[in-house]
């Protein structure tokens, strides 16, 4: 089986992003709290975070039109749940449900996303 350009460019990526979030929580550990390069440190990850994103681009780039109408399909389902899902939490929020972080919504729309991409393929096939 032939790995595709698209997994090697993800999975570099990911691979990436594991050894960033390792080596910024590594560091932010030993700066005391309040520490000028806190920030810049924590932010780390989000380099490959953004080639991530970048290979996901390509990958749709590289798409035909039938499987670039799946992928909007599957985004857009995962927007709008994603969207009614942080909605909704918000008011229970208001109501005493504890505060989620703003890390919760990724995983949650990439979630939906596997949702959407299993009911656009259904549709299409």
């Amino acid at each position: 089986m032939k790995i595709s350009r698209y997994l090697i460019e993800l999975g570099a990526a990911f691979a990436v992003y594991v050894a960033a979030l390792i080596v910024s929580n590594s560091l932010l550990s030993t700066l005391e709290p309040g520490h000028a390069l806190e920030p810049i440190i924590s932010l780390l990850p989000m380099v490959p975070a953004a080639a991530v994103c970048w290979a996901v681009i390509r990958q749709v780039r590289r798409a035909d039109e039938m499987q670039r109408i799946i992928h909007f399909e599957a985004l857009a389902i995962a927007f709008a749940a994603t969207a009614l899902s942080t909605f909704s939490y918000g008011f229970l929020e208001g109501v005493g449900f504890p505060k989620l972080s703003m890390l919760a919504v990724w995983p949650l729309m990439a979630g939906f996303w596997v949702v959407g991409s299993v009911i656009a393929l259904r549709r299409y096939r």
